[in-house]
């Protein structure tokens, strides 16, 4: 018999596996995240990126070589791949810190990318967004960059499904930077609270009935 706790712990390493890896080796393809999905038929892999065609690759080569590593450095049985695009990258942390990190790969001043990639975001809908770039920046000590705009939460149940938040590492000479980006969806808040102000006739007449009902008791 199959140890329900054990089952779970496996699928969630796998999962965390998986997604270093494809992580790690497609990050110019803007990689965004890997859903795997037992079948009956076998084990369903769903790959999100900004860029589908470089994890597709050429005639599907590169997809065929990820189908025989899935299946004999991983463990997955029968893995079907499918490649799509995310649907907005712009509200996407892990593909917006992607870009942030290529386009000081490129040279540009890491201040202007992250200004750049802030207005897209918020442009996008975003109700706020951080972005923290640290490392040896313009000096040889370390330090970092910090720029955010809109609301930003990172405390409370709500952060579970209104905050996406991701992390990369960018070697460069001087050494290794690192970039979080957290992005702050558009979603309604669990906090909420909405004052909603009645009509003048309907503030009169609860006034009155509350005048009457207090003759009433009189």
């Amino acid at each position: 018999m199959v140890d329900i706790k054990s089952y779970f712990i496996q699928l969630n390493m796998l999962r965390v596996k998986v997604d270093e890896y494809l992580a790690r080796t497609f990050m110019r393809a803007g990689y965004a995240k890997a859903d795997l999905i037992k079948t009956p038929l076998g084990t369903r892999v769903i790959i999100y990126a900004d860029r589908p065609a470089l994890i597709i690759g050429k005639k599907g080569q590169t997809i065929k070589q990820l189908t025989e590593l899935f299946e004999k450095h991983f463990k997955i049985e029968n893995p079907q791949i499918t490649v799509t695009q995310v649907e907005n990258p712009d509200l996407n942390a892990r593909v917006v810190a992607t870009r942030l990190a290529l386009a000081i790969e490129k040279g540009y001043h890491f201040r202007r990318a992250a200004f750049v990639a802030l207005r897209r975001v918020l442009g996008a809908g975003a109700l706020g967004v951080e972005i923290v770039i640290s490392g040896k920046l313009v000096s040889e000590r370390a330090k970092y960059e910090k720029i955010r705009a809109g609301k930003i939460y990172k405390t409370g149940g709500h952060v579970n499904y209104l905050v996406d938040r991701a992390v990369i590492h960018l070697p460069q000479k001087p050494g290794i930077y690192g970039i979080e980006v957290i992005i702050v969806l558009p979603k309604e808040p669990s906090d909420r609270v909405e004052v909603i102000r009645g009509a003048p006739e309907t503030v009169g007449t609860a006034q009155q009935g509350i005048q009457e009902a207090r003759s009433e008791g009189q």
